[in-house]
């Protein structure tokens, strides 16, 4: 099965465009690590999701925002029981699309994921947010917009909030507190970027633990839906270095210069390539 899910996500990373099948790209994602799990009860659960909001709605095909969100959110939370883990946030299973399923807990990202996927499946414009630090998801409706944190219950969250948010935020990373907010803060991001955030959880957390090996397969797989980022490329070259990988890093690194030459991190990586080659020969 897990052939498969890798051939999806290799698939997927041919094809252009901000759109892809979130849920079951993430589900691809997750069946690579537990490939003798059938999927089909965990696509049933995503079709449930659907047609549970549907249902909420009464068959009215446009409803308002507000009765968008009232719906999303009773389907998601009141019916299912879908919250943030805070008690064992690092976790790895929060951001497993399976585990989430089965516990009813996760990561925002994860969380937002299925809130998407409801939502889209209603034919509604919803997506994920180029917030810093935090995921939330954003569902216009009508020349409006409502901004809900998965993670919270799928609440709404005003300017206000959000304000006093990266600032909790910035001030949780550096002491400083956050920058103000700007309008690219309200812009959702492509589907693409929300599967790769998903994955960094468990890449920063793997690293965290010391688990440089799982970590560089973790980047492979980002790498299968993103072969053109030119930043996995790179950063899989400084962790091969880093696991003694020689061969892996010089491919990675060429690659990423190839990709991206006029980079930041050009010159970093150009001289860490040369490294390598000298200790490859």
């Amino acid at each position: 099965m897990s052939e498969g899910a890798e051939a999806l996500l290799i698939e997927l990373g041919r094809t252009d465009g901000p759109t892809l099948p979130l849920a079951e790209a993430a589900l691809a994602f997750a069946r690579l690590d537990r490939p003798e799990i059938d999927p089909e009860g965990y696509r049933a659960h995503l079709d449930q999701l659907a047609d549970e909001l549907a249902a909420e709605l009464g068959g009215v095909t446009a409803p308002p925002l507000k009765e968008r969100v009232r719906a999303l959110v009773q389907v998601m939370v009141g019916n299912h029981g879908y919250q943030g883990d805070g008690a064992t946030y690092d976790d790895l299973a929060n951001a497993d699309l399976m585990r989430v399923i089965d516990r009813r807990r996760g990561l925002p990202v994860a969380l937002g994921i299925l809130y998407i996927h409801a939502a889209r499946a209603q034919g509604w414009q919803a997506g994920g947010l180029n917030f810093p630090g935090h995921f939330l998801i954003r569902i216009d409706a009508g020349g409006d917009r409502a901004i809900l944190d998965p993670f919270a219950g799928g609440e709404l969250r005003s300017a206000g909030q959000l304000r006093k948010l990266m600032q909790l935020l910035g001030a949780g990373r550096d002491g400083q507190g956050a920058t103000e907010l700007r309008p690219e803060h309200y812009r959702m991001v492509d589907d693409r970027d929300v599967l790769l955030r998903l994955q960094n959880n468990i890449k920063l957390r793997l690293l965290q633990a010391g688990g440089s090996e799982a970590a560089f397969e973790v980047l492979r797989r980002m790498r299968l839906l993103a072969p053109n980022h030119a930043d996995l490329w790179h950063e899989t070259g400084k962790l091969a270095n880093h696991i003694g990988r020689l061969t892996a890093g010089i491919t990675a690194l060429e690659t990423a210069l190839r990709l991206d030459p006029g980079a930041e991190w050009r010159h970093e990586a150009a001289l860490l390539l040369q490294r390598l080659k000298g200790r490859l020969n």
